[in-house]
């Protein structure tokens, strides 16, 4: 049996009206769990797939990247082929949230039940039976040491983060960007200030007075 750590939640933004419509394209698939549907980039609803480059371990103690192999095995199944899409919600990064089906059949169903993905319960409980039945039946990544997809990202990002000196030209303030996707800006000696780290590639940003986050439209966090 797939032997996995704790999970978390993803919490994902309101996803605008034009957004909430449905929409289809020929798919390109990023990894296990995001593909392009057209020209949208989707997290499909409700399952968590291993990252690229995630290392599992067989029952013989073999490494393998699991999360490589799963994207190998979407895209052999949907990659080039029309999908059909009805948004969820819109993520941090700006991506559609959406259950997706190719030929009238559920993709995130597909996945977790064959195994190539995980049911995100705290999320939906849409795959759970599904994820139950790949486990009796020992499909895919069940049967292999594998670490949740989110807790190796977690750690990925503790293993990255050093502690980060205020810019050259003195712009202590840290703008960052919450899991809701609210813009929170925090002061030098407010109580998350140290333990903030600043990402660029996510939109993060440093400021050097209130004035100008304010502009930008970050707000004061609260503590």
């Amino acid at each position: 049996m797939l032997r996995i750590c704790s999970l978390v939640v993803l919490t994902f933004g309101t996803v605008s009206q034009a957004a909430a419509q449905g929409f289809s394209g020929p798919v390109r698939v990023i990894d296990g769990d995001t593909l392009d549907v057209g020209e949208r980039r989707v997290r499909l609803h409700g399952i968590d797939a291993p990252e690229l480059g995630q290392i599992c371990t067989n029952p013989d103690g073999a490494r393998w990247d699991c999360g490589t192999w799963v994207a190998q095995q979407v895209r052999a199944r949907i990659g080039g082929r029309q999908a059909r899409c009805e948004a969820v919600e819109q993520d941090r990064y700006g991506r559609t949230v959406a259950r997706c089906a190719v030929a009238g059949q559920d993709i995130g169903r597909m996945l977790v039940a064959e195994g190539l993905a995980l049911a995100y319960r705290k999320f939906s409980m849409a795959y759970d039976l599904d994820e139950k039945g790949a486990v009796v039946a020992g499909r895919g990544l069940h049967g292999t040491l594998m670490a949740r997809p989110e807790d190796h990202r977690r750690s990925v990002r503790e293993e990255n983060a050093a502690p980060q000196p205020a810019p050259e030209d003195g712009c202590a303030i840290k703008g960052n960007i919450s899991a809701k996707g609210a813009r929170i800006y925090h002061m030098p000696g407010q109580e998350h200030y140290d333990r903030t780290v600043i990402r660029s590639d996510q939109g993060e940003r440093w400021f050097c007075s209130q004035a100008e986050a304010r502009a930008a439209g970050w707000r004061r966090a609260k503590r």
